[in-house]
């Protein structure tokens, strides 16, 4: 069943009496796979829902996700987003189809979410930015004086998706996990994104740790580079 239609029906058995409903994700931005689910936001009367929820289930042969919301709780969600940098909530209101309520409510929720993506997530502080300094300083330690190959892969992985973070974060951008790390990081530098695949695939395929250490020394240069000496936390 096309997504759009199975969508509706979902939402007339599981949410009938819902504000609204949006159908949002990989299918609305035609980037589906086939084993992509259903996002749906769904906003509740307060006095239908008590807290604010999410959940997963199987419905006309879909997997769905469902993030069920008043617009008392989306507001506090939105601006925890915000806060942690991540706005998965925002953006998929923003993008989201609408398949159930009024045009009125959905465009007034849509401005609201596409104005917090434009601004952005906060500026982080000098101590933020130091803080993730050491603690990439000393990922780049133990990887550098590190021979065991099994440890190796742990501590890239780890680096990898710090040095993504802070990228990102330093230049005022949203954060992603999964595929959205890579797809955020394109979106900002598509160079240093390639040079990022570049030395992960020097890692990977041919076991070479120079060219991820290079890269992340690189990265840290213009914020002071590696952190070690004067650092604390709660002093």
């Amino acid at each position: 069943m096309a997504a759009e239609l199975a969508a509706k029906k979902i939402v007339e058995k599981r949410y009938p009496y819902c504000e609204l409903a949006l159908l949002a994700g990989s299918v609305v931005r035609h980037e589906s796979t086939e084993t992509s689910d259903l996002d749906l936001v769904i906003i509740m009367d307060k006095e239908r829902l008590q807290e604010a929820y999410r959940e997963s289930f199987f419905l006309l042969d879909w997997p769905v996700e469902a993030f069920v919301h008043t617009e008392v709780s989306l507001a506090k969600f939105f601006t925890l987003d915000v806060e942690r940098g991540r706005p998965s909530l925002p953006q998929m209101v923003q993008e989201g189809l609408l398949i159930k309520g009024s045009q009125q409510l959905s465009s007034r929720l849509k401005k609201e979410a596409k104005q917090l993506l434009i601004k952005g997530p906060k500026r982080w502080p000098t101590e933020e930015i130091n803080r993730r300094r050491y603690f990439i300083t000393d990922l780049l330690d133990d990887l550098k004086g590190s021979t065991i190959r099994a440890e190796q892969i742990f501590i890239v992985n780890e680096l990898i998706q710090q040095i993504t973070e802070f990228i990102l974060g330093t230049n005022q951008k949203w954060q992603g996990n999964s595929k959205w790390t890579i797809r955020l990081l394109e979106k900002h530098d598509k160079n240093k994104a390639t040079q990022l695949l570049q030395a992960m695939e020097s890692f990977y395929q041919e076991k070479e740790k120079h060219p991820i250490i290079q890269f992340t020394i690189n990265t840290l240069k213009p914020y002071g580079g590696p952190y070690f000496e004067g650092f604390s936390i709660g002093k």
